[in-house]
């Protein structure tokens, strides 16, 4: 049965998949619930809303039993979060450490992360939030990581392809999260057959792409199984397939990056306000100031969606690397 879903509700959805806080996921969560057209078709979407709120309201930064705040929650920062999640030794470390400022520590030995380590990578002039989580095995996830899995913007499966069980591995952790009804979005952020977002986007992250015989490797693990999600080499070491990683997660988070300047002065290039694909002239001011909002009377946008200068009214939709100038 088609769900008939309503403007409202896919309204609900993009906010959701934009959200920043757990506290904007939950009300966007709440928002689906609400607008869900409410018939037989649509109960097993509603009860997977139900338990998603009910997820998000404890597993906030509430303090458990004895005093201990929950070690998985890591509020997302920059334009988005993208957890690594991988077996004992994969290398998540590694990529974290290369990528970051983050204190790391690359061991040899299994469970050298402990806790999750955040650090701040960039693509460009975007900062995107990279997160080691500490590792899984088949027989040891904890619950508290599974509910910021379950949260984050991205998650990226990291495999070792120096181990001789590569493909098993890839499947190991895809179990893993079958196992406990974590599902992904398409390869490229795509929604399921019914419009849906239906969990965290994905990517398996090869490391070790430097090392001989290597490079063969990820093609024959795109031939022995089937995505979502893509699968992309990396190398730690050398630099290797890095670049397009953090290339691949921007294009992922959805977003756009738009710059302001003030009348008569030039624009700063150096910080650009981050916002969701297809903004408004509108939704930028009120990310500025909402006042600016209210009293905007129109802007100029230079920009390659545009020739210099040219004007245009609140309800214009921005581009990614739009400069633009507000006049109240």
């Amino acid at each position: 049965m088609p769900l008939n879903l309503t403007p409202e509700y896919f309204e609900a959805d993009r906010q959701y998949r934009q959200a920043r806080t757990p506290e904007e996921r939950l009300a966007a969560l709440q928002q689906m619930l609400r607008t869900i057209p409410k018939h037989k078709g649509s109960e097993k979407k509603q009860a997977d809303l139900k338990r998603r709120i009910s997820e998000l309201k404890h597993a906030g930064p509430k303090r458990k039993r004895g005093g201990t705040a929950d070690p998985y929650h890591v509020p997302p920062q920059g334009a988005g979060q993208a957890l690594l999640l991988g077996l004992p030794n994969s290398g998540k470390s590694s990529i974290v450490g290369r990528l970051t400022k983050a204190t790391v520590k690359i061991t040899e030995f299994p469970y050298g992360t402990p806790i999750p380590v955040p650090g701040m990578a960039y693509h460009e002039d975007v900062p995107i939030e990279l997160v080691d989580l500490p590792p899984v095995t088949p027989d040891h996830v904890p619950g508290g990581m599974i509910n910021a899995i379950r949260n984050t913007n991205i998650l990226l499966l990291v495999v070792d392809l120096g181990s001789p069980s590569v493909l098993e591995d890839v499947e190991a952790l895809l179990a893993i999260l079958a196992e406990r009804d974590v599902t992904f979005d398409g390869p490229a952020g795509d929604e399921d057959a019914d419009g849906l977002s239906v969990g965290p986007r994905g990517l398996i992250i090869c490391t070790k792409a430097d090392l001989p015989g290597a490079a063969d490797t990820p093609a024959a693990l795109e031939e022995l199984r089937r995505p979502p999600p893509e699968l992309l080499a990396v190398s730690a070491h050398t630099g290797e397939g890095l670049s397009a990683m953090m290339r691949r997660l921007f294009e992922m988070l959805n977003v756009i990056r738009v710059y302001a300047k003030q009348p008569g002065k030039p624009a700063d290039m150096e910080k650009p306000f981050i916002l969701p694909t297809g903004s408004t002239v509108e939704e930028l001011a009120r990310v500025i100031h909402k006042e600016m909002a209210t009293q905007l009377k129109y802007a100029r946008i230079w920009g390659d969606t545009a020739y210099d200068g040219q004007q245009v009214h609140q309800h214009y939709v921005l581009h990614d690397r739009n400069t633009v100038e507000l006049h109240a």
